[in-house]
């Protein structure tokens, strides 16, 4: 216990005074059935509190922090943010992989570093932090983590604005949308190039680039969706 105290102090300044709740958020079902000596719960229940908590500091902060978005914009990141998927690549980046109490099995199968138990750990220490501290330490915690990936385009990879685009063109009525790559740049192969154009009915209406195909249609989607849909 005091290796993980001492860890999350050192990494995010954060000292818990009920240290059984950040054991409790490490633990995995598994190893208390291996060790019967030990009380208390695994983690899946500060898991669904942490789920609950995340949802409203996150709507907290993006409703503060961008006063000008509208309402779409605004719902639109916080489902980006909250999705669980993500949880396991901030929980890397906080090294709680490394934390993680668990049976003899979970270890030989590799479930330390599987995507899901990951995503369910960084719920469950949010959920501890909040029981122990309150909201403002979490708020503080997430400030270090997630909040920054905002601005750093982190989220947008979750957001899938080639069918919010096709969705909205297609309100009124069925209309024909194509990707067309015109340029592509090779001469670098660590470091491609494409640039995409979107086109409804043969009209562009946005254009994106990027290391693959995908990405640059993505980014193309974008455009054209911000450029349609009023903020």
């Amino acid at each position: 216990m005091d290796t993980i105290q001492k860890a999350i102090n050192k990494d995010f300044g954060i000292r818990f005074s009920n240290e059984k709740l950040l054991l409790e958020a490490f633990t995995q079902g598994n190893y208390l059935n291996e060790h019967p000596e030990e009380t208390g719960h695994d983690y899946q229940r500060l898991e669904f509190l942490g789920d609950s908590v995340m949802q409203l500091i996150v709507a907290d902060y993006l409703f503060t922090r961008y006063p000008d978005w509208e309402e779409g914009q605004l719902t639109e990141m916080r489902i980006a943010m909250v999705q669980s998927k993500s949880f396991s690549h901030f929980a890397r980046l906080a090294h709680f992989d490394r934390y993680i109490r668990l049976g003899k099995g979970e270890e030989l199968s590799g479930a330390r570093n599987r995507d899901g138990l990951l995503e369910d750990i960084w719920e469950a220490f949010v959920g501890a932090l909040y029981k122990d501290q309150g909201p403002k330490a979490v708020y503080d915690f997430l400030d270090q983590t997630i909040f920054p990936a905002i601005d750093e385009g982190f989220f947008e990879e979750f957001i899938d604005y080639k069918s919010k685009l096709q969705e909205l063109l297609q309100q009124a009525g069925s209309v024909n949308i194509d990707y067309e790559v015109e340029k592509e740049d090779l001469s670098d192969p660590q470091r491609p190039r494409f640039d995409v154009t979107v086109f409804v009915d043969k009209k562009a209406i946005g254009s994106g680039s990027g290391r693959s195909i995908k990405l640059a249609e993505k980014r193309a989607a974008k455009r054209a969706y911000q450029d349609v849909v009023p903020r």
